[in-house]
């Protein structure tokens, strides 16, 4: 009998609980609650003006200011044709490559963004984007690794100028004697891209670079030992020393031409393009480049004073 009573106490009580809830609510029910304040929204958690790319707009002024007077008085760049650079949306910059330490570059980025005040974005080889200290500060200037989903972001998605070199490390190591002949651009992968996200090729003949820090001669075993696409020795490293012949360059005078852009009409977006379009267009802005670098040439009166 102890146990009924323990029942009829546990009965009893649930009896009084239901008795005691307020009238209209029921066992289980969801009993209103106040309204929040909708939670304010939440902070950058970046401290810098570093963006995704690793470039950093402070940083990059600061560069301008420090490059300025070589750009203006020791290279004494002079431009061609700079309207031509679209003022807003995407556009693939293409130009030929040289100096064994590239010295365009730096001249095309700061000439297009102090006249036209449009960030440009540089891409660079994977290896010198992994150099100590060099490769952070390239970042924070403009540089991007060369890889075709960062250039095609960078034109489809952001609409920014970016800056390719097709002949890419066999511009750069060649030696003086080879001065001013481009090499096959590849398998025309830049064209591809420009393509893909629907922007113009603007090709950039530039004249001076190759004279700024010329090769002599290069040394294979050593670039293989260390892991480099070329070795050079330099006019400037035999006239200067080693050390300061490595970041100095001689006095060439700059003169880029801007030629008229190159579109496509093709959609973007597509899954695949033809091969032999891409190797025919690729081709003939090479030969587009070169006919004007011939040009320039045959102008210029002097490697010092154009």
């Amino acid at each position: 009998m102890p146990a009924r009573d323990d029942t009829d106490r546990g009965r009893a009580t649930r009896v009084e609980e239901v008795e005691s809830r307020p009238s209209g609510t029921t066992s289980g029910a969801l009993v209103p609650m106040p309204a929040r304040p909708d939670p304010a929204p939440l902070d950058d958690p970046r401290r810098s003006d570093v963006d995704e790319w690793g470039r950093s707009e402070s940083m990059r002024t600061l560069a301008r200011q420090l490059y300025d007077p070589i750009y203006r008085h020791w290279f004494r760049a002079e431009w061609e044709g700079l309207e031509k650079i679209p003022t807003e949306g995407g556009a693939l910059l293409v130009a030929n490559h040289a100096a064994a330490i590239p010295s365009d570059a730096p001249v095309i980025m700061h000439g297009i963004e102090t006249e036209l005040h449009r960030p440009v974005y540089g891409l660079a080889e994977h290896l010198f984007k992994a150099l100590p200290v060099v490769g952070t500060l390239w970042s924070r200037v403009g540089g991007v690794a060369a890889h075709p989903e960062n250039a095609y972001r960078l034109l489809r998605e952001q609409g920014q100028l970016v800056l390719v070199f097709p002949v890419g490390t066999k511009g750069t190591g060649k030696t003086y004697d080879e001065r001013y002949q481009l090499r096959r651009f590849g398998r025309g992968g830049f064209v591809e891209i420009a393509m893909r996200a629907g922007v113009p090729i603007v090709p950039i003949a530039v004249v001076g670079a190759e004279e700024s820090m010329p090769i002599v001669f290069k040394i294979p075993a050593v670039a293989k030992a260390l892991g480099l696409p070329y070795f050079p020795i330099t006019a400037n490293q035999l006239l200067l020393g080693p050390v300061l012949g490595a970041v100095g360059y001689f006095p060439a005078k700059f003169k880029l031409r801007v030629l008229d852009p190159v579109h496509f009409d093709v959609p973007p977006d597509q899954e695949r393009y033809s091969k032999s379009r891409i190797m025919d267009e690729a081709e003939a802005i090479r030969v587009k480049l070169q006919e004007s670098l011939y040009d320039m040439l045959r102008r210029r009166q002097s490697v010092w004073f154009g």
